[in-house]
């Protein structure tokens, strides 16, 4: 019989344990390789994003309508037209969207940055959108006010372009954004329409102890003298990659290991997540030297903005009570860049009480996600198509809420829902009244704490001072073009993008040898130990890098404690200066202010007596949902239906009307409700068909319980009564439209 030679895998000759050792060094190796073509894919992506004229990563199309670069005090913002997907039908009824991502070393696009966004949620609803980016670097001499003055333009220009809209725009300010949209409201209160601010910081010094550590760097590095010095090394710009690595620090397990790990070890499936999440994350963004030393000085050390410290070049105090608009704060228990208090404490720091908040007829509704992290709130598609989507499907609901305070409470449509035919979606959103009781408790003022960053204050103005005086002339003359770009090279958050570039002649044959491995890829097999012991030491690292952050905000918040708060430093800040004087100033009262609440009071005093049968209606249903547990979107759905229904009066109209009558209400219940017989036409089909409106409104939730239902019991006692006969020349009733 002929010799047949057999061919014997070398694989299959060795034992299971060097079999598999054997594999996972293959594996390993391949996955280094494919690894570094990612970082090198990634650094060419960056350049390339770098040279384009506006560099953004909106996921799509936009028309350039306004550049700020051509106003009169130029600046390097745009607004842009977003174009509708392919089958997408955009009403122009509805109200526009704006979204404007925020400046703080990240490029623009961030809100629209995928299908499931802020800007695709918005377009899924029929609304025409538009995004607020900028490019990469500031005109010379730019100031905040400017920016402020020019988002001021592009609004302007939206209201014209859309004439038929049914409310003013809708303006979507994330995270820095947000206080630039909050100054502008207050500024010129009669553009926006509601305000949604997500991840914003207004309130810098707040936050909780043993968390949140970020707010203690302002007093650990002596104040804003740093950004001052980090703008004169750059020749007059402040470089935003050291912005992108304050955020990197805050969770050096991610930035030194976890981000990297979960790449190479799923390099196969992950490379095209991590190079588009990457294109926005590494295109870093400059700002002017004197926009980063106002951020500095007013917001992020002073905390000037909540307490109406802040003035314009032309005399206008900003104060966020004058802001009409319904704001909506959405902020995350999970965020540690803009926790909840510091989104949230600006409310607590202007108001002491309900009063004063109705009094000014402000209308603030807040969310608090329960984990999701800062860039979450934007990026994350689960948020998009749960939270963003209901703040826009409830937006006009949302804009003819009484003042006061809300909290959104969105659960999902079960079973047993009451008319789940009133709500789209898989989600009802609850709009349910809270008070400055429920604020306080999440952010948890404390005088002591106002004191320390007070001094904070006080030392950072002292050591700019001195600064200026001794310092900056001589590294102002030292810097210089080339020695600021260079300088921008060598930053930590630049650096890996020049060292893993084509440019590194070490790169050069890394292409070459992902294409082969790409060919010749070798997974390790199912039965392998080897990638569960690699899960295991990743796991140890993480926990080891997780412990080293403890251990180190652990000693920054006890160095800022200790130092500020000594009384010896807090005397030599000027802190104990004047006894009975509070850390900082406090919103007062002012004259005009006093003149005005005053006149409002007599006006609408002299008005509680006057209407007719619709205002009639409207006041009846204010005064039953201050007796309830709040609205949702069911209840706006009835509304709308019947205003489609009988066309008695517009959005905008029924939003003043409701205003109007809380605020008779507020002043004078007892007076008000006596006063509604007398708007009633003898007419009883017309008290009873209206009555029979309140009632389908009041219910869309299901029957009315407790103190609502008790208020609806006394609305119809009311109706039952009609006004004299000789206030009406004929019969008047609500009269459906043709």
């Amino acid at each position: 019989m002929p010799h047949t030679a057999l061919s014997v895998s070398p694989l299959a000759l060795m034992t299971a344990p060097v079999r598999h050792a054997w594999e996972y060094a293959i594996d390993a190796s391949q996955r280094t390789v494919l690894f570094w073509d990612v970082l090198r894919r990634r650094s060419n992506q960056y350049y390339k994003h770098r040279s384009r004229k506006v560099p953004h990563v909106l996921h799509f199309g936009v028309e350039v309508i306004l550049d700020g670069r051509t106003f009169e005090k130029p600046v390097n913002y745009m607004l842009a037209w977003i174009e509708p997907p392919e089958g997408t039908a955009i009403d122009p009824r509805k109200r526009p969207f704006v979204v404007i991502d925020p400046r703080a070393g990240h490029g623009p696009g961030i809100g629209g940055f995928k299908l499931d966004s802020e800007v695709g949620m918005a377009m899924r609803a029929g609304h025409p959108c538009y995004f607020i980016g900028f490019t990469p670097n500031p005109m010379p001499g730019q100031t905040i006010e400017d920016i402020v003055r020019a988002e001021a333009a592009f609004l302007e220009e939206i209201v014209e372009r859309h004439p038929q809209a049914e409310g003013r725009p809708c303006i979507v300010g994330n995270c820095q954004a947000g206080w630039a949209v909050m100054m502008l409201a207050a500024m010129r209160p009669e553009l926006p329409g509601p305000i949604i601010v997500a991840g914003a910081p207004l309130s810098y010094w707040a936050g909780l102890e043993r968390r949140y550590p970020m707010r203690y760097s302002g007093g650990l590095l002596g104040g804003s003298w740093m950004a001052a010095l980090a703008s004169d090394l750059g020749n007059g710009k402040f470089d935003g990659s050291y912005l992108v690595g304050n955020f990197e620090n805050l969770n050096p397990a991610n930035t030194i290991w976890n981000k990297n790990y979960n790449l190479w070890a799923k390099v196969d499936a992950e490379a095209e997540r991590f190079l588009e999440f990457e294109t926005w994350w590494g295109g870093h963004v400059d700002l002017d030297a004197g926009e980063i030393q106002w951020i500095v000085d007013k917001l992020f050390v002073g905390n000037r903005l909540a307490t109406a410290e802040i003035t314009t070049s032309d005399g206008i105090r900003i104060d966020l009570r004058n802001i009409r608009s319904p704001i909506v704060c959405f902020c995350s228990e999970g965020d540690n860049i803009t926790p909840p208090q510091q989104a949230l404490g600006w409310i607590v720091d202007l108001y002491d009480s309900e009063d004063d908040l109705t009094a000014n007829g402000q209308t603030i509704v807040y969310a608090v996600h329960e984990n999701i992290g800062h860039l979450g709130i934007f990026v994350s598609a689960g948020v998009a198509r749960k939270e963003h989507e209901e703040f826009t499907s409830n937006i006009d609901l949302i804009d003819i809420l009484t003042p006061g305070i809300y909290e959104a409470v969105i659960s999902p449509k079960a079973h047993d829902t009451v008319n789940p035919e009133l709500a789209d979606g898989n989600w009802i959103t609850s709009f349910e009244p809270r008070t400055l009781d429920d604020i306080r408790a999440i952010v948890r003022p404390s005088e002591e704490n106002e004191l320390r960053f007070a001094t904070v204050r006080r030392v950072s103005d002292i050591n700019l001072g001195l600064y200026r005086t001794f310092l900056q002339p001589c590294v102002r003359a030292a810097a210089t073009e080339q020695s600021a770009f260079w300088m921008h090279k060598l930053n930590p958050s630049e650096l890996p993008f020049e060292v893993f570039s084509d440019s590194n002649p070490l790169m050069n044959r890394v292409a070459g040898y992902a294409d082969v491995v790409r060919e010749n890829r070798m997974p390790v097999s199912p039965d392998n130990p080897w990638p569960a012991l690699q899960e295991s030491f990743s796991i140890w690292m993480t926990a080891l890098l997780d412990a080293w952050r403890s251990w180190r905000d652990w000693g920054l918040e006890n160095a800022f404690l200790a130092v500020y708060s000594a009384p010896l430093v807090q005397a030599m800040a000027g802190m104990r200066a004047t006894p009975g004087e509070g850390p900082r100033r406090r919103p007062g009262i002012e004259p005009e202010r006093i003149k005005f609440v005053k006149g409002r009071i007599a006006e609408i005093k002299a008005g509680i007596a006057k209407g007719d049968l619709v205002t009639a209606a409207v006041r009846s249903l204010v005064y039953i949902a201050m007796g309830g547990t709040g609205v949702d979107k069911r209840h706006f759905e009835v509304l709308r239906r019947i205003h489609a229904e009988y066309g008695v009066m517009s959005l905008a109209e029924y939003k003043k009307a409701v205003r109007e009558q809380l605020f008779s209400l507020t002043l004078d219940s007892e007076a008000a409700l006596a006063a509604i017989p007398a708007m009633l036409p003898p007419n009883a089909d017309a008290r009873r068909e209206t009555l029979d409106v309140i009632r389908r409104i009041v219910s869309a939730a299901g029957k009315p319980t407790g103190e609502a239902a008790k208020r609806l019991a006394r609305v119809e006692k009311l109706f039952a009564t009609p006004g004299p006969a000789s206030k009406w020349k004929g019969q008047i009733r609500v009269v459906k439209t043709d």
